[in-house]
């Protein structure tokens, strides 16, 4: 489907915010040079920039202009990790391999999420492997209203696609010590109650859900970092 001009208009500058070519806290152009720029009325102008303030991804500030968004991230400044290129930064070889991929209401997830419980969600679950050994089991939600197009979509892993497509405004995270049982300790081949890092992380973009993660890591098998500054950009 062909794009409206204002959706073209909120394409470019989300794409802009999410690969970081603009920065949190950056003025966009002014009404008048965006409708200069894209050759169209201040109706179309206005209304991309209100797509993307609803998303989050700006703040509208009157008589001052539009700026890019600073994330909100709770319970730790920590960056959300894309665990693909961290592998790969080791000189290891990644690999995700993906064991349930399934369309379900949220009110039939085992999660606890502020969500509809009629809004569908894609639910993924599998382990990401370092030198094909098991690293990480992930068991994942995607709110496939507000993200439908990774419904279909091929990826070599579902953080590693979020990151890239989808840019998020806010997101907490809670770490924790936790014993394999059933199913994770089967796909990480360790015993049962074998001792693992948990990561437990939500992701909104302004008011919409986009993700809920739940990722189990074997003992030394994963280095966390993190900083209690600002956030550097939106990844």
């Amino acid at each position: 489907m062909r794009m409206t001009l204002s959706e073209r208009i909120r394409h470019d500058f989300e794409s802009r915010i999410l690969s970081g070519t603009l920065a949190p806290g950056e003025r966009l152009p002014t009404e008048q040079e965006l409708m200069e720029l894209y050759g169209c009325a201040r109706m179309t102008v206005n209304k991309a920039l209100s797509a993307l303030s609803a998303a989050g991804l700006v703040e509208r500030r009157r008589k001052a202009g539009t700026f890019v968004a600073r994330p909100r991230v709770h319970s730790m400044a920590m960056d959300i990790p894309d665990l693909g290129a961290e592998v790969a930064a080791r000189g290891q070889a990644y690999r995700f391999a993906l064991s349930r991929r399934k369309l379900v209401r949220a009110a039939e997830a085992a999660v606890k999420w502020d969500v509809d419980g009629e809004v569908p969600l894609l639910e993924l679950s599998g382990i990401h492997f370092a030198d094909d050994a098991p690293m990480a089991w992930e068991h994942r939600f995607v709110n496939a209203a507000a993200v439908p197009e990774i419904v279909e979509a091929e990826f070599s892993s579902p953080g590693g696609w979020l990151l890239e497509h989808v840019p998020w405004t806010e997101a907490d995270a809670r770490i924790t010590a936790a014993a394999a049982t059933g199913a994770e300790a089967k796909a990480l081949a360790v015993a049962s109650g074998a001792p693992c890092l948990c990561i437990e992380r939500r992701t909104w973009r302004g008011a919409e859900p986009i993700t809920y993660v739940r990722q189990l890591f074997m003992a030394g098998s994963y280095e966390l970092n993190a900083h209690f500054g600002p956030s550097a950009g939106m990844r």
